[in-house]
């Protein structure tokens, strides 16, 4: 037991205005339902067209797709249903329940890019070795990987805010609990827990960046002199959508968590970009950019239309 007697917390939300919360209700609802659609619309595509299934690059991406689909709703659901009334509470266990699917989503999906980045670098750097280092199999369990990682990194987070006791006060700053808020609520000092949280969350946050940008950085350095060329300006198109859905991502978690915890009206805002913002940029950008994403849903679109000339 962690010594609680705060059975359940008080989100304070984004505004107390309800003409602003009416328009943040409509907001959230056209993003989230955009997120849904748009991230399924590419896992169907990819799930069902063989030229993008046999690909480790689009594998990983309909497993990008799921996590932002199950991202967007460990926050978005509620907070929907609190737009539409004044006052909003959350349970004890209901808290540490989004906590933990927060990080262990949030910190597969930065594995997972980094992944992402290391196909890229392997089948533009060393394009010989690619289909044998990536093979179904290793990519299965390279996958694994990714999502073993953000459960470790999840239950780490949880076990460290579960031994907190809380004894009130109960207001959480934010419209979903996460750890920089819910610490602030602790009865004691938590000067330690804090420099683990950060840490842990900050220093995966903040390494991932760096490997992956590392990892572009040779991609590009590779590429250079073929930008002019079919194969060159392709992957230079993939990599560039890779690089801004890696920086809508991470810049917001290193803002975060790679600091202190204090409170700021910035907090809110990255959380917001976190939550409900990127998972719908995420299936734009990837088919924006994306020639053979775009051709493939054509394909989807023409064997659901004419379904007796396919």
């Amino acid at each position: 037991m962690n010594g609680s007697v705060v059975s359940q917390f008080t989100l304070l939300g984004l505004s107390n205005s309800c003409p602003l919360q009416l328009l943040l209700f409509s907001l959230v609802s056209a993003c989230y339902a955009a997120s849904l659609l748009g991230n399924l619309l590419i896992v169907v595509t990819v799930r069902v067209d063989p030229c993008l299934l046999q690909s480790p690059m689009y594998f990983f991406l309909a497993n990008l797709s799921l996590i932002d689909m199950a991202l967007g709703s460990v926050a978005a659901p509620k907070m929907l249903s609190d737009l539409l009334r004044q006052g909003s509470t959350i349970s004890y266990g209901g808290c540490m329940a989004q906590l933990f699917f927060l990080h262990f989503l949030g910190g597969s999906e930065m594995f997972l890019l980094t992944l992402m980045a290391y196909d890229r670098y392997m089948a533009i750097c060393h394009p010989l070795s690619y289909a044998e280092t990536m093979r179904h199999h290793r990519c299965l369990g390279l996958l694994a990987t990714c999502w073993a990682g953000g459960l470790v990194h999840s239950v780490t987070q949880l076990v460290l805010v579960a031994q907190l006791p809380f004894c009130g006060p109960s207001e959480l700053d934010n419209f979903y609990c996460d750890v920089p808020q819910v610490v602030k609520l602790a009865c004691t000092d938590t000067y330690l827990v804090e420099i683990l949280m950060v840490s842990n969350s900050g220093l995966i946050s903040l390494v991932c960046f760096l490997v992956l940008l590392g990892s572009y950085g040779v991609i590009l350095v590779t590429l250079r002199g073929h930008f002019g060329d079919g194969s060159g300006g392709k992957a230079l198109s993939t990599c560039s959508a890779h690089l801004m859905v890696v920086s809508l991502i991470f810049v917001p978690c290193v803002f975060v968590y790679f600091r202190p915890f204090s409170s700021s009206r910035m907090d809110k805002m990255a959380s917001i970009f976190y939550t409900i913002i990127t998972p719908v940029l995420n299936p734009v950008i990837y088919t924006l950019r994306n020639r053979e994403v775009k051709e493939a849903m054509k394909r989807l679109r023409h064997r659901l239309w004419f379904p007796c000339w396919t």
